[in-house]
């Protein structure tokens, strides 16, 4: 059974959630389309970004689009310029960054990820998501991509699935614009948001040929959907390629329920009725509906097929209401050969991973490792070490 200190935790996040959904169902509907959108609630607390190299990773956070809230969060770890070999190259500059002279600097490997709270709550800034993402990028060595995608019910579906897309477009087009500054020509090229900004984190270290999604609880809906996309765009999205996906303790639900769904209706941290709440915000009142393809990975009709998938590994937890259905994807996958492991924790909660007063749990900290280990296979170096 879960700790006592996880069963009180649950009790005032439970209270507080079901506080902020019932808000958010009885506003009018007139306040609550907000094309802009916004990406944090005010209740959230939030770490402030840190560009110096704090505990062996630095933060930056970015606009990726001035015509909405969609943010970004970068988490850069040392390793990235801390290693000792001799650079015989000259050391190009991007946007007034320029790595150190005379060492040789990793291309590190670029991982997207989608935080949790139903879609309607959490942020790619808030303390737990921070330090969580900071536990990944130091542990799998990864720059670390934070997505903030607009919330619901102020940007109703599929407005943060799309957030997540142009994320992995605007990478490919960093990439590119960082080959062209290197050839002088950045000033006449754009973005897709019409910017000819080069990020120089990623210009300098980042090599979006092994980009892996990672998404949390809600985030994992988007995630899975942003490797639908990216299978679909195929070259179109050169030289970016999804090379793996995590999803923790996905955020699907479906209109027939499975047994873990009765068992568990009120269980700890998202119950039955919150789940249906939180879809209800997101998804259109004309298509409302619990087997949606947002909300259920395995219903019939769902493009592209799951053998074209990216290797996927699975987290879930006993105590997690969703369990059965994200172990029933993770089973369709494998039946089309996709390496799709499965990670299931005992006495586990929905985001025991995650959610920012466990993280320092002896079972947080495993998982961390666990998904690193299983990651570190797809996003291995192999033959991609670079020098300035």
């Amino acid at each position: 059974m879960p700790s006592l200190m996880v069963k009180l935790y649950s009790v005032i996040f439970k209270y507080q959630q079901k506080h902020l959904l019932q808000g958010l169902i009885e506003t009018p509907e007139s306040n609550k389309s907000n094309p802009f959108g916004i990406t944090s609630r005010p209740h959230e607390s939030i770490a402030a970004s840190n560009p110096s190299f704090t505990d062996g990773v630095a933060t930056k956070d970015i606009r990726a689009n001035p015509y909405s809230s969609l943010s970004l969060r970068i988490f850069l770890p040392d390793t990235a310029v801390t290693s000792s070999l001799a650079s015989s190259y000259q050391i190009p500059n991007y946007g007034g960054y320029s790595p150190v002279e005379g060492r040789s600097h990793r291309k590190l490997p670029v991982m997207l990820q989608f935080h949790g709270g139903g879609v309607v709550s959490g942020s790619n800034e808030s303390v737990g998501n921070d330090a969580f993402c900071r536990r990944i990028a130091k542990l799998c060595d990864v720059i670390v991509v934070a997505v903030g995608y607009r919330l619901a019910p102020e940007t109703k579906y599929p407005g943060a699935f799309e957030d997540g897309f142009k994320v992995l477009n605007w990478l490919a087009k960093q990439s590119n614009l960082a080959v062209c500054g290197r050839l002088g020509a950045q000033n006449h090229i754009f973005d897709s948001f019409g910017a000819s900004m080069v990020e120089p984190w990623l210009a300098a270290h980042g090599d979006t040929s092994r980009c892996v999604l990672l998404g949390v609880s809600s985030g994992a809906n988007i995630a899975d959907y942003v490797a639908r996309k990216a299978v679909e765009a195929g070259k179109r999205l050169d030289p970016v390629k999804v090379v793996a996906q995590i999803l923790m303790f996905p955020f699907f639900i479906g209109r027939t329920p499975t047994h873990s769904e009765i068992k568990l209706a009120s269980t700890y941290f998202y119950d039955k009725t919150m789940c249906k709440l939180a879809w209800k915000l997101f998804l259109p009142k004309e298509e409302f509906n619990l087997d949606h393809p947002a909300a259920n990975p395995l219903v019939a009709g769902r493009q592209p097929p799951l053998k074209c998938m990216p290797p996927t590994i699975t987290v879930v937890a006993e105590h997690d209401l969703m369990r059965d259905r994200a172990i029933a994807y993770s089973e369709e996958l494998r039946k089309v050969n996709v390496d799709a492991p499965l990670l299931d924790y005992k006495d586990a909660v929905h985001e025991f991973a995650t959610l920012d007063v466990l993280l320092q749990t002896p079972q947080a900290q495993a998982c961390a490792e666990d998904v690193s280990i299983w990651v570190k296979k797809y996003i291995s170096l192999r033959g991609h070490e670079f020098s300035y």
